[in-house]
């Protein structure tokens, strides 16, 4: 069974309600585009690709949909605007699943080493939410979880961290505000290790107004943890603020080229009209969706299941 078990009932309602304003806004612009109109031609097709750009699917992930859709039509000249909502989630689905990754519900029970997981991503995006909220996730799954509060720019992301180890009951390794990053993360893998945890999640500082710097800082927070682990670490989580719209793409941007990100976290879906985002960023950094937010509450951290999600948007 896949970590976290099966796509619930409760999963998909509050999946539902949390991407109730996209839904909502997509299908008034879908609405609009086939009024009146009996099949997809040009025209439809041309309204087509505003609402998915006004949506925050970014414009080349659109005319990729676009394209595709247009195969299909020209295949089979006959096609309704009715069919359009069901081609859209059929190629938007095809997208998503062009990117995968590798997690640690795949990971061979034996290993002796916990897997790592480095969380990266600009402040205010929900990062240290979503890591307790991970560390949660995993808890209930019978993983044990160690914390490391490796942003130590900042005071409040350390007391952040350490709110969320006593709500989740996992230990948080920590050091003073100002120390060394690296050092913070070497001795939560060290930590993790020696307790034989399964599972331990580092937190890192969000600044992006030095690239150079964080770039640096990034590489010696690897460095130092795979003087431990040689493989450390197994997944670079970047966490993007849904609501953003565009702006995650460019913070997708900088990161991707500070470390080599190969998981993302869409948070704070719940609360916008741009969960096309999720759509556009993945298809074009390549990087698999693994997690969205959907919620403030704990349980709100969902396993990104792409057929679920587009069935919520487009159902």
């Amino acid at each position: 069974m896949a970590l976290f078990g099966i796509f619930s009932k409760d999963k998909k309602k509050d999946l539902d309600k949390g991407l109730a304003k996209t839904k909502d806004s997509v299908f008034k612009k879908l609405s609009r585009v086939v009024a009146g109109k009996s099949k997809i031609d040009d025209s439809v097709l041309d309204d087509l690709e505003e609402v998915l750009i006004s949506s925050d699917v970014g414009v080349d992930t659109t005319l990729k949909i676009i394209e595709r859709i247009e195969k299909r039509v020209l295949k089979d000249k006959f096609l309704g605007t009715s069919e359009l909502s069901k081609m859209l989630k059929e190629e938007i689905a095809d997208l998503l699943s062009e990117n995968s990754g590798i997690g640690f519900e795949n990971r061979k029970t034996d290993s002796e080493n916990p897997y790592v997981i480095m969380v990266v991503g600009v402040n205010g995006v929900g990062k240290t939410t979503t890591i307790g909220k991970l560390a949660h996730k995993f808890k209930q799954d019978g993983k044990s979880v160690v914390l490391g509060a490796a942003d130590t720019f900042r005071a409040a992301a350390i007391e952040q961290l350490i709110v969320w180890g006593e709500r989740v009951d996992v230990p948080v390794i920590k050091q003073k505000m100002g120390s060394d990053p690296a050092s913070v993360a070497y001795d939560t893998v060290a930590s993790a290790k020696s307790a034989k945890a399964d599972i331990a999640i580092i937190d890192t500082a969000g600044r992006l107004h030095n690239k150079i710097n964080l770039m640096n800082e990034l590489t010696k927070i690897k460095r130092v943890m795979q003087k431990i682990i040689p493989d450390a670490p197994h997944e670079i989580l970047l966490v993007l603020d849904g609501s953003t719209g565009q702006n995650a793409f460019e913070q997708a941007k900088q990161f991707t080229k500070a470390t080599e990100v190969n998981a993302l976290a869409v948070t704070k879906l719940d609360g916008t009209a741009k969960g096309g985002v999720v759509i556009g960023v993945s298809d074009q950094f390549k990087i698999p969706v693994k997690y969205i937010g959907i919620g403030e509450g704990i349980t709100h951290l969902q396993i990104f299941n792409k057929n679920e999600f587009v069935d919520s948007l487009f159902g």
